[in-house]
């Protein structure tokens, strides 16, 4: 069990009184006649008394819902079921647009790797979308139609998304770096009424040209009536040939605008199809996943106010793309009336220190990234406090896979020695965290540092009992608002069931392998589903990859169960850093390593190089394909991921036949 006694990071007393759970705490202790003391006990009392704290949230953050003396639930005792507020009424866009109120401040600053900045002050962003409306009802766009994007990470893409939703439909995006097939994939299933799509995108200081793209998209998704084409990298860009109605970005802005007021906006059932997102699809066709409007604004504002601390002057970032949900989620910060950040490029080009340069001179207060990225700068031995100070940060998020404990320490040795570490873990399922961080607690090396308020979380043995300082299932064991609304074309809800209900009886399992530690923060080790089991024993990759990390000659790993002789083996996979050679000597080196800070059940059977690691377009792992190649399975869905060829590396391979 991880030690609770050695912080890695102290809020001082000081700091813990001027965040915004600090006086949501106060208030509720003075409103209630409470005596909450601490984030533990905040959390208990959020998940015994639901009604009251997400109320108490939305009044707290000044939300704009019409509740409409309305029960809290409906199918309260059952999470597939239940659904939230069932007659309050709102208009997501509305909530977000509440930061117009302080016009002086930017709603958007936006910089592409090519050095390219843009800022979009509230007054702008409000402008831009009341003109969007105008244009979106003189195609007759209405509620629950659908808006699908092809976008990089750019203004417009914000001002789409909030003129969509402000008139009821609801928005999808892609990132314009995927594949035909993975977009037909997505897109194709939602039927569409409206493209719009960006004529290319920037990686690595080269220009993509995507309009090939959106031709094929128009002509193989029928549903498609419109298309608004961004001129991204060609000002003057257009697309022949196309028989669709099309107008470009500037002309859908000529519309004059919407006249009426933000505040009169159409509300909208708190359960309103909002956002759909998908599944990785690295195992078959993407899920499409329906989320609500009321409960997704809900979730969003306690995470961004209470565990973010965000405050109006604030400026956020966090590194994405427009095909992850962290985008979604991001955005809505503008419902605490800061700052949102955008960056769109490679977050290397042309060095190790582009990031950063934003942050500093966006002065930026919390900045988002990934493992991944920390990992590089390591490999790279790129130490960002000798080039920047970053006085105005005092947050720093990590998602995508799990932070390792040495990766903690970079942080604090390398970028600033007093910040605020979040490393947060939740998906596109629930577009949101299941656990987080939070600036009233001490930072523990390797954790998380709590569950999200309002998540009834916990860690189940396999069978189902809950578990402390032993690793099980991550789960949710009582209804929270962000739950999706269910998966598009499954008409009976079976598959909703199957993905989230069918090990344990009416409680969310997640499908992260986790553990509680003393101090009440949560370790995540991996996927559950892609969990190693030599002998019987289960192992989580990250277990793994934490000790492959630390040698300088691996620039990454993955690694899987083979079926072997009636057991499973534990395979790694190792690319080297250029001009690094595989010998026996680093094979032995790995080994030993991975033995003396784990177990001889963690060492693997087998070790082999390859010149390629697949990863999704969002930088995640994909064991499990890796897992199905090397057992002669097929790969579905290959337009998931980002480097398809490397999926060549596993095939065949004799390494494996002895």
């Amino acid at each position: 069990m991880q030690s609770k006694n050695h912080p890695i990071w102290q809020p001082t007393e000081e700091f813990i009184r001027k965040t915004n759970i600090f006086k949501f705490k106060a208030a509720l202790n003075e409103k209630y006649a409470l005596s909450i003391q601490n984030y533990s006990e905040l959390h208990s009392w959020s998940v015994t008394h639901p009604e009251h704290f997400w109320r108490e949230l939305a009044d707290f953050g000044k939300l704009k819902i019409d509740w409409n003396s309305t029960p809290a639930f409906v199918d309260q005792q059952s999470i597939e079921k239940c659904r939230w507020f069932p007659n309050a009424k709102l208009n997501f866009a509305a909530n977000l647009l509440q930061g117009s109120n302080h016009q002086h401040l930017d709603a958007l600053v936006f910089k592409s790797e090519l050095g390219v900045t843009t800022k979009v002050s509230y007054k702008d962003l409000n402008s831009q979308v009341l003109k969007l409306r105008s244009f979106f009802k003189s195609i007759e766009l209405k509620p629950l139609d659908r808006v699908a994007a092809l976008v990089p990470n750019i203004p417009e893409a914000v001002s789409s998304m909030l003129a969509t939703t402000s008139l009821g439909a609801s928005w999808s995006s892609c990132s314009p770096d995927f594949g035909v097939q993975g977009i037909l994939d997505r897109f194709g299933q939602i039927n569409p009424t409206l493209l719009i799509a960006a004529d290319g995108y920037t990686y690595n200081g080269k220009a993509i040209d995507c309009r090939d793209k959106i031709f094929e998209l128009c002509q193989r998704i029928p549903s498609i009536k419109q298309l608004i084409l961004i001129p991204f990298l060609n000002p003057q860009v257009q697309l022949e040939n196309i028989k669709l109605p099309t107008v470009s970005w500037k002309q859908a802005l000529d519309y004059p605008s919407d006249t009426t007021a933000v505040a009169n906006w159409e509300k909208f059932p708190f359960n309103h199809p909002l956002f759909i997102l998908y599944s990785s699809g690295t195992t078959g066709i993407p899920k499409c996943i329906v989320h609500g409007a009321g409960g997704t604004l809900l979730q969003h504002t306690k995470e961004h106010l209470l565990h973010n601390d965000l405050k109006p002057g604030d400026v956020t970032f966090f590194f994405t793309t427009c095909g992850w949900m962290m985008w979604n989620l991001w955005v809505s910060a503008l419902v605490t009336g800061v700052t949102v950040a955008l960056y769109e490029g490679s977050p290397t080009y042309p060095d190790f220190g582009s990031l950063f340069k934003f942050a500093e001179d966006e002065k930026i207060t919390s900045f988002g990234t990934s493992p991944r990225f920390l990992a590089a700068l390591e490999k790279a031995n790129y130490d960002p406090s000798k080039h920047f100070s970053l006085p105005q940060l005092r947050t720093l998020l990590s998602t995508g896979a799990p932070l390792l404990p040495e990766q903690f320490l970079f942080i604090y040795q390398k970028l600033k020695a007093d910040i605020h570490l979040c490393s947060i873990s939740g998906g596109t399922d629930i577009v949101s965290c299941f656990c987080l961080g939070n600036p009233i607690s001490p930072v523990y090396s390797g954790e998380l540092q709590a569950p999200g308020l309002g998540m009834d979380m916990d860690v189940f043995s396999i069978n189902g009992t809950s578990v402390r300082g032993t690793k099980g299932e991550l789960v949710c064991k009582s209804p929270f608002p962000s739950a999706p609304l269910g998966f598009l074309n499954d008409t009976d809800g079976s598959k909703f069931h199957k993905a989230y209900f069918d090990v344990f009886p009416n409680v969310w399992k997640h499908g992260d392998w986790a553990e509680i530690t003393e101090s009440g923060g949560y370790i995540i080790y991996g996927r559950s589903d892609a969990v190693l089991n030599p002998g019987g024993v289960r192992i989580g990759t990250a277990e793994i990859y934490r000790q492959v990390e630390t040698l300088d000659a691996i620039q990454e790993s993955i690694c899987v169960g083979q079926n072997w002789e009636g057991d499973v083996r534990v395979v790694l996979f190792v690319k080297l850093k250029p001009g690094v050679e595989f010998t026996t000597g680093l094979v032995e080196q790995i080994k030993k390593t991975i033995r003396l800070n784990t177990t001889p059940r963690h060492v693997p059977a087998k070790i082999i190089p390859v010149l390629d690691i697949p990863r999704t377009v969002n930088g995640k792992l994909v064991e499990l394909a890796v897992k199905k190649k090397i057992h002669g399975e097929a790969v579905e869905n290959i337009e998931a991921l980002a480097n398809p060829e490397s999926l060549k590396y596993f095939e065949d391979l004799k390494e494996l036949q002895t």
